[in-house]
């Protein structure tokens, strides 16, 4: 297993990279809770990871994720299989002029998530809201279905 262990570079100056280091601690969570063919689907090297919360509140669980300066327009929430797969993206432009000099800036965002729910889910009654960058999705919990007992004769 390769848990615990980082790649060895064969540079003269030290390339640690934070946010290298937190993606490859994500991917390895996202194996050890059976995460990991989400990832391909929704993310590459420039996708940002929000962090999230997953709570069971009565009969509904409830995702809440941080989507710092997202317009709701711009998320995209499936449910399906008892899995959440959240992305969003984010296009800004701005335009400054000072003292002779103009200055324009651009910055594109690409966040994604996605989640194994702890139960099964109405997916068709789930719904979202996002207040202050804080993305809210309500699903409510399916009916479980009592087993019907078989006797061998």
């Amino acid at each position: 297993m390769k848990f615990g262990l980082t790649p060895w570079r064969s540079t003269s100056v030290s390339s640690w990279d934070p946010f290298d280091e937190m993606r490859r601690m994500q991917e390895r969570l996202n194996r050890l809770f059976g995460e990991e063919g989400t990832r391909s689907e929704l993310m590459d090297i420039d996708t940002l990871t929000p962090l999230a919360d997953i709570k069971e509140k009565d009969n509904n669980i409830i995702v809440t994720t941080d989507l710092p300066g997202v317009d709701k327009k711009d998320i995209d929430i499936d449910i399906r299989d008892n899995k959440v797969w959240i992305s969003a993206n984010t296009h800004k432009e701005s335009e400054e002029e000072k003292e002779g000099y103009l200055m324009k800036e651009r910055t594109y965002s690409r966040f994604a998530r996605a989640f194994n729910l702890p139960s099964a889910v109405k997916e068709d009654e789930a719904n979202a809201k996002l207040e202050d960058g804080v993305l809210t999705i309500t699903l409510p919990k399916s009916e479980i279905e009592e087993k019907h007992r078989i006797m061998i004769e």
